[in-house]
């Protein structure tokens, strides 16, 4: 039976999606930073911009993640440490979500509170996000590092590559 490409392995789609919204995510906590403090509109409106594609880009990570999972878990040692990745993306992902969904209640003119207070409240659900969006991430470098988890480790003499 011949082996599939790696592009097609299922497990290879959550690092190649998992790295973008990251990025995004943690830029967006920078300029909600940004803007609390020098109240430019450029710094609010990127914000809000990197905020909700990094919270698309969260929900298509843990999706490819799910995906992975069938296939990884069955070769881990410790298996806990990816329920714990697990649980805290879904985590992360609720704090982005409701994050964002405070950022548009502001962007779009709704006065539950002043506005000062909105940011402020915006600004310290993005850093708790991103407490728990690096700790999510140090679990997953745990598992392709220390237990290769969707890692294809060849033959001892590569004979594979040939």
């Amino acid at each position: 039976m011949a082996e599939i490409p790696e592009f097609w392995r299922t497990e290879v789609y959550h690092p190649l999606s998992v790295h973008f919204p990251i990025v995004l995510l943690l830029l967006a906590f920078i300029f909600k930073l940004f803007a609390l403090k020098f109240k430019r509109e450029l710094w609010e409106t990127g914000g809000t911009l990197m905020l909700l594609l990094g919270v698309a880009g969260i929900w298509i990570a843990i999706y490819t993640g799910n995906l992975a999972d069938g296939v990884v878990s069955r070769k881990l040692c410790d298996p806990t440490i990816l329920k714990d990745h697990e649980n805290m993306a879904y985590l992360s992902a609720y704090i982005f979500s409701g994050s964002l969904l405070v950022d548009l209640a502001a962007y779009f003119k709704t006065y539950f509170f002043r506005k000062m207070i909105v940011q402020i409240v915006l600004v310290l659900g993005l850093a708790a996000g991103t407490g728990v969006l690096m700790y999510v991430g140090h679990l997953g470098a745990t598992l392709v590092y220390q237990q290769a988890a969707g890692v294809n480790i060849p033959s001892g003499n590569c004979a594979e590559f040939e």
